[in-house]
């Protein structure tokens, strides 16, 4: 017996929209159209992995650890222009926190709270292509 891969991680949220203008429109994410379950939510693909935001009412999260926001529950992406991401990020609003370790990376929060992580890869390094 052996796990093979990882498949999907969910991630609660609160609103649709902003979800959207979040993961879709901020990250660039492109939306699953492959989604055969009956509740509201957004599906996003990256290669063979998805993201599933699955829409919960007044869903309220907590960050623990406010100092160091990669102590906390967190979902990591990786990038190979982290540069334009964080400015991406800054020029709407959102919270930016660089990794506390100097390696190239930032954490992020959703509109719900939910902390991402983006980590700079190149190529070479493994960072495959969505396209």
């Amino acid at each position: 017996m052996a796990i093979l891969q990882c498949v999907h991680t969910a991630i609660l949220i609160s609103d649709l929209s902003k979800a959207q203008a979040f993961y879709g429109d901020i990250l660039g994410l492109e939306e699953s159209k492959e989604r055969a379950l009956n509740f509201p939510g957004l599906w996003y693909q990256i290669g063979n992995y998805q993201i599933h935001l699955i829409l919960q009412q007044n869903f309220a999260n907590s960050v623990d650890n406010e100092a160091k926001w990669g102590r906390n529950p967190h979902l990591a992406l990786a990038t190979d222009a982290l540069a334009s991401i964080k400015a991406k990020l800054q020029d709407n609003n959102y919270p930016v926190q660089m990794s506390a370790s100097g390696r190239k990376a930032l954490f992020t929060q959703d509109p719900d709270g939910n902390i991402i992580e983006i980590n700079e890869r190149t190529r070479s390094e493994g960072l495959r292509s969505n396209k």
